[in-house]
């Protein structure tokens, strides 16, 4: 059937026809909808704009009144206070996005107690700040030869034959120079002047 056809049909009814009511079912439903949602629409708002932000009272709104039109359960079945089973579907929206909150703010806590949130403890910089300072004018207070066979191990990550073929003494006596360094460096470790 093309348009004219039925434009031409439509003039056969004429407008005093009416549509039989077994060929309402669509329509009361949504007249229905329709009714519920102009009558229960003001109060919900108000319930909400006084449990949620303002930005969100429009999806509120919408989401309970697509939650009670799309419920499971027969469809000839009629709810006998609309009203109170909107307030019901937006406190458990409000609840539902409460848990959400929490878990989502729960995932992003960083406790300031952890390293990477509290950065450097201030106290803990200063203690090494200032052990490196004992340690380096214990170096210092070596004797020549025994701060320059120390240097040669740990800086220059010499072996100890090298630094004794190097200084022309024993492997014996660069163990016992890099051992009285190790005791003037210990002993700057714990003093604290």
């Amino acid at each position: 059937m093309d348009f004219d056809d039925e434009h031409t049909s439509r003039r056969e009814l004429g407008p005093d026809v009416s549509v039989p009511p077994e060929d309402w079912t669509g329509f009361t439903r949504n007249a229905g909808m329709e009714a519920i949602y102009s009558a229960h629409q003001p109060a919900l708002t108000r319930y909400l704009r006084r449990r949620a932000p303002r930005q969100d009272i429009g999806d509120l709104v919408q989401e309970c009144f697509r939650r009670l039109f799309t419920r499971k359960g027969p469809a000839s079945e009629t709810i006998a206070e609309p009203g109170a089973y909107l307030v019901r579907i937006a406190r458990n929206l409000l609840i539902d996005r409460a848990r959400t909150a929490e878990a989502r703010q729960h995932a992003a806590h960083h406790s300031f107690d952890e390293q990477d949130v509290a950065g450097p403890d201030p106290h803990a910089a200063l203690e090494a700040r200032d052990a490196m300072r004992r340690i380096q004018q214990a170096i210092a207070r070596l004797k020549p030869q025994t701060r320059g066979i120390f240097l040669m191990h740990r800086f220059d990550d010499l072996s100890y034959e090298e630094i004794a073929a190097a200084k022309g003494i024993s492997v014996k006596g660069v163990e016992w120079h890099i051992a009285q360094a190790m005791i003037a460096i210990r002993k700057a470790r714990t003093d604290r002047k």
